[in-house]
């Protein structure tokens, strides 16, 4: 990030002011920045990647612990639940310990979890083993991003930014198929033993390679914040989670909404009083970061639906096997994998604020046109449409990953973090649960006790229109917010 005496960028400043002689700016990913992208981007996929190889899994680990396979949800809602409560504490740890220090500790927290699960022989010792799953996992992804934004230089985050998007992109689809192809051939122990290589890897080339930056925080830490702000999320993750669902009753998930609620508003109050809140509310004053992050719920909710409704149309609607759903839905991956080299070349040539709105609207329409799929469809076109949509939806989440730190002061950059990974967090439980109520209203509307492809075109639609009402707020920042990230030349 610039340094006290660089000259600030036009999104902080608000206006649209021509450069007449833009700064020569080296174009090119230096070998540092390309590494430091890579081990954190590894880390990531590897905690995006349990969160849901063990869906695939939770039937087979029912039948072994003797445990009714509905129960077993509480493996994966956990998890979630300790995301949320321990993310707001991330930024605060790495400004008081090290951004390396901490990033290391949540790989080892998250490996040792991992194998706790593999050695579990009963529910509960599964739930305690996701929690402390849950605390490393929390650690990692708000830290993992705050190594990239602290040791890469500004010209090269997009760059950066691209590597760090595809853990976010791969992990839900490339999960369940692997998760089936382990609990085939092997025992489902190992769906959580495959960390440990990884694990180990991982600490090695962070302790090796990534340099270990701090700020001093801003101020003592906010237990009362923390308590506040986990009781919020959890409360509205784990509501949202449940609501229509039938897992658990219609009360317990008023209740958790609205202790979550309740919470929210509890802490909005207590962040106005407190000089260093956790999460730190005010950030979105910032042009960019307030854009970002507005736009990203919007845009996020809507892409968090994907891995709930393709592989139960696939398998539900259209009666293919899981191992064939697993391919198919691949292929989004796939065409997130082409655009990560030409996200930077597009920023560039097209800008922030123009790529967000017209990237936003093809990215939504691609997820509507899901809606068309039919059994009798050529698996080519089925291919072609996914391979698209993956194609865009990466480019828009490296923007907004990139654009959200643009005006962020170097001094605040921890608490941006915090409350960026918080609110994805909390976004993507938000498209579940839209994605699932728009289900269960289309099979009321048409008396279906099985949902059957059309069904499913009505959530496509949904959670496609949810995706594409990000895309104008992009028009809320100048023409040439962060051209300075890109070394575009201004318009």
């Amino acid at each position: 990030m610039p340094a006290a005496g660089d000259q600030p960028s036009a999104a902080t400043r608000g206006t649209e002011i021509p450069t007449a002689k833009p700064p020569q700016i080296r174009r090119g990913t230096s070998g540092q920045t390309r590494l430091t992208a890579m081990i954190v981007a590894c880390a990531l996929f590897m905690q995006n990647l349990d969160s849901t190889v063990i869906a695939t899994a939770l039937p087979t680990m029912a039948r072994a612990f003797g445990a009714d396979p509905v129960h077993m949800n509480v493996a994966l809602t956990s998890y979630l639940l300790s995301l949320a409560v321990f993310i707001p504490a991330s930024g605060w740890m790495a400004d008081r310990f090290g951004t390396r220090t901490v990033f290391r500790a949540a790989i080892i927290v998250f490996t040792l979890g991992s194998i706790a699960c593999g050695q579990a022989n009963s529910l509960g010792i599964l739930v305690l083993a996701r929690i402390v799953q849950g605390l490393g996992g929390a650690m990692m992804v708000p830290v993992g991003r705050l190594v990239l934004l602290r040791s890469v230089p500004k010209h090269e985050l997009v760059a950066a930014m691209a590597w760090l998007t595809m853990p976010a992109l791969l992990g839900p689809v490339v999960g369940p198929p692997v998760g089936g192809f382990i609990v085939t051939y092997a025992s489902w122990r190992w769906i959580f033993y495959i960390n440990i290589p990884i694990g180990l890897l991982g600490v090695t080339l962070v302790s090796l390679f990534v340099e270990d930056v701090r700020e001093p925080p801003r101020g003592k830490f906010d237990g009362i914040g923390l308590v506040l702000s986990g009781l919020a999320l959890s409360g509205l993750m784990f509501g949202l989670e449940t609501a229509g669902r039938g897992v658990v009753s219609p009360h317990l998930t008023e209740a958790m909404i609205a202790v979550g609620l309740t919470s929210a508003f509890a802490y909005w109050l207590h962040a106005r009083r407190h000089p260093a809140p956790l999460l730190d509310l005010t950030l979105v004053r910032l042009p960019c970061f307030g854009v970002a992050i507005s736009a990203m719920i919007l845009f996020r909710a809507g892409i968090g639906a994907i891995p709930f409704l393709l592989p139960l149309m696939l398998q539900v609607g259209f009666g293919d096997s899981a191992a064939q759903s697993g391919l198919i839905t691949f292929a989004s991956s796939a065409g997130a994998l082409v655009m990560k080299p030409a996200a930077q070349h597009a920023l560039r040539q097209f800008g922030f604020r123009d790529t967000l709105l017209w990237n936003g609207i093809i990215s939504g329409v691609m997820i509507a046109m899901c809606a068309l799929f039919r059994p009798t469809w050529p698996a080519a076109a089925i291919y072609l449409i996914l391979l698209s949509g993956g194609f865009f939806r990466s480019l828009q989440f490296t923007a907004y990953n990139t654009l959200a730190y643009g005006d962020v002061p170097r001094a605040r950059m921890s608490a941006a973090t915090s409350l960026y990974t918080a609110v994805q967090q909390l976004a993507s439980t938000i498209g579940i649960s839209v994605g699932a109520l728009s289900l269960h209203v289309s099979m009321l509307i048409s008396r279906h006790a099985t949902p059957v492809p059309s069904d499913f075109s009505l959530a496509f639609v949904v959670v496609g229109l949810l995706t594409t009402m990000a895309a104008p707020i992009a028009l809320g920042m100048p023409r040439n917010a962060g051209d300075d990230l890109t070394g575009r030349r201004s318009a």
